[in-house]
């Protein structure tokens, strides 16, 4: 177990963890109230908004401006900090917001620190399972505070990828053989509905890869650290937007993926 982040990143990690449980807490809540009041993106017509992703949001904020740090989030973009320092958080309340007002499976909420462009740790509360994982490079992975390392599988036809088709996806023929392709090198493929249960699944050796494009950086940040933390490795270029990436995360035993 290593523990090499500065001590006051330390008790960002330990803010973050509690932002998560209580925000989670809320969730059951809402869950129970039947809360799942939700609407189609008028700018993007396959996002979906749900009232508890506004409730959620608010919460895991007013637990983390205590901090000072900026907070980049999916629901009300950049509160900017009036501090300078390099580090901010980047939350999304629900990330797999779908599987959470029709009942499919997990959804996330998930905290994550970056320095500047780079992941220092994330948090992942996972509903309704209820587990909680966290990791960075400097510091390991965990969930439940049990250690996670990904698989040791180096052959992309005997693995798993973990994909999707995010709002943002364009279905044109390009696309669609790029994508077909790269589901084709692997013996099994599963779509979540969630970036950072993918990721989970990677850092926990369930998966071997995950890779997604125009998905964007509040859906993968705490999953891309925790794969870190884990012993993977990720890849990032720009996406078709501000905030979009193009990912691909792994166990680092698997190269030229998709080429």
């Amino acid at each position: 177990m290593k523990y090499l982040i500065k001590h006051s990143e330390m008790d960002l990690l330990e803010l973050s963890k509690d932002a998560v449980i209580c925000a989670f807490n809320k969730l059951i809540e809402l869950d129970k109230q039947g809360v799942k009041q939700y609407v189609f993106s008028d700018e993007i017509p396959k996002e979906v908004k749900a009232r508890a992703d506004t409730i959620i949001e608010k919460i895991l904020i007013n637990k983390l401006l205590v901090s000072g740090l900026s907070i980049l989030s999916e629901e009300s973009g950049l509160s900017k900090a009036e501090s300078n320092s390099t580090l901010r958080f980047v939350i999304d309340p629900i990330d797999g917001t779908v599987n959470f007002v029709r009942g499919i499976s997990n959804c996330s909420i998930s905290v994550a620190l970056f320095d500047g462009d780079l992941p220092v740790f994330g948090v992942l509360a996972s509903y309704p399972s209820g587990t909680i994982a966290w990791g960075g490079n400097k510091i390991g992975a965990f969930i439940d505070n049990l250690e996670i390392k990904v698989s040791s599988i180096d052959n992309s036809e005997k693995g798993i990828l973990c994909t999707g088709f995010p709002s943002r996806f364009r279905f044109n023929s390009e696309s669609i053989f790029r994508q077909m392709n790269l589901m084709s090198e692997f013996s099994k493929v599963r779509m979540l509905g969630s970036a950072s249960q993918s990721l989970l699944q990677v850092a926990q050796g369930s998966a071997e890869v995950y890779a997604e494009t125009d998905i964007m950086v509040w859906d993968v940040a705490a999953g891309l650290a925790i794969v870190e933390g884990a012993g993977g490795i990720f890849s990032t270029s720009p996406g078709s937007c501000e905030y979009a990436l193009d990912v691909i995360a792994s166990n680092g035993l698997i190269d030229n993926i998709g080429d």
